[in-house]
């Protein structure tokens, strides 16, 4: 590992753009070191908020920056595919906030500008690059609770803000489907490591036209069921689980894992009374416990994380975080699911 850092710069200004400048103060592979807005002040205001060296009232000024080697885009859902194209055209490495685009189509064609400008694209699904992740993850693959059967995940949030929230627009690629289910259709093609044989999906549509609360499931060829819940009207636990033939792993904060103390469940549901002595049916593993709560640490906040993982990939040719293909193939099911809902976009 060398230790070169890229320098980065932010294409935008909105919470999430905060979140990420915040985290970079403990990056170890990365410095911020410009932000654009559409507006100057908009920009000095949040670089001087931030400690961030350069300020750029356009997202060209700052692409035309050489000493910038890659941009994070945290724009609304329906503007990645543009500024990312133009980005990989500034010879800028980039990290696209999920969803990566609008539908595969613009994926596609992202991942192509990418190759032919000889940098790397990849999508912003933050959970990937916690440790957390990766040890649940790795507890599933070596048998620990027999083989996955049933998956459930929710991700929501209740917002009472709708009125200028780009969530909440169509023309922007919103809905609750595209903002956080997202998470769940990548979680759930992570365990089964395949694509889905079939899809549902019910929602409830808000005035704007977008899916404000969803529910779908996933079958996958191995036999794994998927279900997950996302809305943006609901509370719900934010958790994830997956039950297999001799136990089941609990996630109570996939999603976000914070940097220190982030944990999973690794359990052994107890036989039903009329199984209990019974010499066929199935029974947790041998030698599992009924329930171990294991902590890991990851030491950095989750979106600097990110940022080092694309810096692995630029400098030491480390894979992604996140693939082509799996960015792809998580479009496709997108694509499926807002088409049986009604919500092409």
């Amino acid at each position: 590992m060398t230790s070169r850092k890229l320098r980065w710069g932010i294409l935008g200004t909105g919470n999430i753009a905060r979140q990420f400048a915040q985290a970079m103060g403990e990056s170890r592979r990365g410095e911020l070191a410009a932000v654009a807005s559409r507006a100057d002040a908009t920009a000095e205001r949040f670089a001087a908020a931030n400690g961030i060296p350069l300020a750029y009232g356009s997202y060209d000024a700052l692409l035309a920056d050489r000493s910038i080697d890659a941009v994070y885009i945290p724009l609304p859902n329906s503007m990645h595919h543009e500024w990312a194209i133009v980005s990989l055209r500034a010879g800028k490495h980039v990290l696209c906030e999920k969803p990566i685009a609008a539908n595969r189509e613009q994926a596609l064609e992202m991942f192509g500008v990418a190759r032919g400008a000889g940098c790397l694209l990849v999508e912003a699904f933050m959970f990937r690059s916690h440790p957390l992740t990766a040890a649940w993850l790795r507890q599933i693959r070596n048998g620990a609770i027999g083989r996955p059967s049933l998956m459930r995940s929710s991700f929501c949030f209740c917002t009472r803000q709708r009125d200028g929230n780009i969530r909440f627009s169509r023309e922007l690629a919103g809905g609750a489907l595209m903002d956080v289910g997202c998470y769940c259709v990548n979680l759930s093609r992570l365990v089964a490591a395949d694509e889905p044989v079939s899809v549902t999906v019910s929602s409830v549509l808000s005035e704007s036209g977008v899916d404000e609360v969803t529910a779908g499931t996933m079958r996958f060829s191995s036999g794994l069921i998927a279900a997950f819940t996302c809305g943006m009207t609901v509370h719900a636990d934010n958790a994830a689980s997956v039950c297999g033939t001799g136990g089941f792993v609990e996630i109570p904060i996939p999603w976000k894992p914070p940097a220190n103390h982030a944990t999973y469940e690794l359990s052994a549901s107890v036989p039903p009374m009329m199984d209990i002595g019974a010499s066929a049916g199935p029974a947790p593993l041998p030698g599992s416990a009924p329930r171990q709560i294991i902590s890991v640490d990851a030491g950095v906040p989750l979106l600097a994380l990110e940022a080092d993982d694309l810096a692995a990939a630029v400098i030491d040719g480390a894979p992604p975080a996140v693939s082509e293909a799996d960015s792809l193939g998580n479009m496709a099911v997108l694509d499926q699911m807002r088409a049986l809902a009604g919500l092409p976009y």
